[in-house]
């Protein structure tokens, strides 16, 4: 069993930063691929980013290219989404979720574990 607790949402003007956090526990965060989803009021679930569980590979939505970086701390067991020049239509609950198997996957639901999201809002 892996738990998922995001951290970091609020609320910032357009143009702005913030960087969540997702914090696990239990067994083996090392092993897992984590992505980063999101969801906006009336939309589909969509990923935003993932990493493989060695931290060396990863895909990032074309909505997001160049502005969103994801990246792990093993050592602490959290891994984190920087997100540079935030948009209005970046608004959404974003949630952290892991997968136990090799590789990236983009499916959320091929992923075993979620978190209970955190909000971000962007203001224009």
């Amino acid at each position: 069993q892996v738990q998922l607790v995001e951290s970091g949402g609020g609320l910032v003007q357009a143009g702005g930063s913030l960087r969540l956090s997702c914090a696990a526990s239990g067994r083996s965060f090392s092993n897992y691929a984590m992505g980063w989803f999101r969801q906006a009021p009336g939309k589909e679930r969509e990923l935003v980013a993932t990493m493989d569980w060695s931290g060396r590979n990863t895909y990032y939505a074309d909505s997001v290219q160049g502005r969103f970086t994801i990246s792990r701390d093993n050592a602490k067991n959290t891994v984190y989404l920087q997100m540079n020049s935030l948009k209005p239509e970046d608004t959404a609950v974003y949630c952290c979720a892991a997968y136990s198997g090799p590789g990236l996957v983009i499916k959320p639901s091929r992923y075993d574990y979620w978190g209970q999201g955190t909000q971000v809002t962007v203001s224009s």
